[in-house]
């Protein structure tokens, strides 16, 4: 019969009050250290908090209704801030205005984003896939930051894409390629178009188009016919792809006022004279276009640049235009406009109907815009910064054929005193432009 051996087992561990006392103790010490990190991360990335402001009541769970909440924002590319431009800014370095921007991305809780000037893609990625975004991202040839769509990937999937090169598109059949392209300017500037299809209602979805269009001021001309482009091109996307019946929203930074000619042109108000005369006066060709025109030493016009300058910032580096140029006449941009649908203004629309809800000032109260021209009621800034404070970011909508949206909600515009000194700024926002979101609400197409 085999023998066996003794078996010997371990004691049980039975820790000494001292052993409990020092665990528990750098249990404390270890969680103090995690919240400590929280508050850090928490007042880093402190935003001025905004709220929704109601504008149009309907019905919550509402069968027949379909509802989305959209937002854009001016991110301010790390890539082209310097210190001379926001001299009064406390927070310039990219690791100061992280938080705060992922903050101010997620705290509205859209359903879809619209960025532009989107760089360090490697850090914004991930905190938008964590919070369950999809993207799609685009920039123009040789561009350090672009244009990005993000969307709810438990509300929307993405149909398809559409990149616009403002500097190849055509707005006239006659004449030589330079002339069919009529630009005034080569600007790498971008459209990006997405066709999102609602993941709860396939017969549903929205056609969605950003931008960031030449921030020169003296260019007039070269927005209008950019931003008349953008439109062009989302109706014949949305048709190309049998849509019609699906909203389509443009938002962006636009680079334009609301008293500009390219607002009144794109929202059919007709030019006033003195419109007419800022038109004419941007009728030129740049060197990037024309490269035997003699350049300026000191040429402002830096493709590069794309922050906001004074309106009085000199055309350098460019010619007189000629027939040969192919720009639009005055009348010819008028008639390029007038062939297509016209956008609504969703905080211009939305902001006007409020009554009973105290709101910040409004463009309008600022500008002198008659009483029939659109564009009063947009928000008074969008841009504030120490050197330049603007209204240049909107949010449009073009309609279905067979249906209006409303303007449910808006995100409520910041009051002028609260952006002091000037933005980018610790504690109110990371950005030198205010992000604006909008809730719509559209009646479910009868087709199926």
């Amino acid at each position: 019969m085999a023998m066996h051996s003794p078996r010997y087992f371990p004691k049980p561990f039975h820790p000494t009050p001292e052993q409990l006392a020092l665990s528990e103790a750098r249990k404390i010490k270890k969680q103090k250290k995690l919240e400590s990190l929280a508050q850090v991360q928490e007042k880093a990335g402190a935003i001025i908090p905004r709220s929704w402001i109601p504008v149009k009541s309907v019905q919550e769970g509402h069968q027949d209704h379909h509802r989305v909440r959209l937002l854009t924002w001016n991110l301010l590319a790390q890539c082209l801030i310097r210190r001379k431009i926001f001299p009064t800014s406390n927070c310039l370095k990219a690791a100061q205005r992280e938080q705060m921007l992922i903050h101010e991305l997620l705290a509205p809780e859209v359903d879809i984003m619209c960025l532009q000037e989107v760089d360090r893609l490697e850090k914004l990625l991930p905190a938008l896939e964590h919070a369950g975004y999809a993207h799609h991202y685009a920039a123009g040839p040789g561009k350090q930051h672009g244009c990005l769509i993000a969307f709810k990937e438990n509300a929307y999937s993405m149909v398809t894409t559409k990149l616009i090169h403002y500097d190849d598109e055509e707005i006239r059949p006659d004449g030589d390629e330079t002339a069919r392209r009529g630009r005034s300017f080569q600007t790498r500037n971008i459209g990006s178009l997405v066709a999102l299809r609602s993941t709860t209602r396939e017969s549903e979805g929205v056609i969605v188009a950003t931008t960031h269009l030449f921030w020169h001021p003296g260019y007039t001309y070269e927005r209008a016919r950019q931003i008349g482009i953008l439109v062009r091109e989302a109706l014949r996307f949305r048709s190309e792809l049998d849509l019609d019946n699906w909203p389509c929203v443009i938002a962006g930074d636009f680079n334009f006022a609301p008293n500009d000619p390219a607002y009144s042109l794109l929202v059919g108000d007709p030019l006033l004279p003195d419109q007419e005369e800022r038109l004419l006066s941007s009728y030129v060709v740049h060197v990037s276009v024309d490269p035997s025109v003699p350049e300026t030493d000191e040429d402002d016009s830096d493709l590069n640049s794309e922050e906001a300058a004074d309106q009085d910032e000199p055309i350098t580096s460019a010619r007189p235009a000629t027939p040969a140029d192919g720009l639009l006449s005055v009348p010819a941009l008028a008639d390029f406009f007038s062939r297509m649908p016209k956008p609504r203004s969703a905080y211009d629309e939305g902001l006007a109907q409020i009554k009973d809800v105290e709101i910040p000032p409004t463009y309008g109260a600022k500008a002198l815009l008659a009483p029939e021209r659109r564009g009063r009621y947009e928000p008074e800034f969008t841009s504030y910064t120490h050197y330049w404070k603007a209204v240049l970011d909107y949010i449009f909508i073009l309609d279905p054929v067979d249906r209006r949206s409303c303007v449910v909600s808006l995100l409520a515009p910041h009051r002028a005193a609260d952006l002091e000194p000037g933005l980018p700024q610790k504690g109110i926002s990371s950005s030198d432009h205010i992000s604006l979101a909008v809730e719509l609400c559209w009646q479910v197409s009868v087709t199926p």
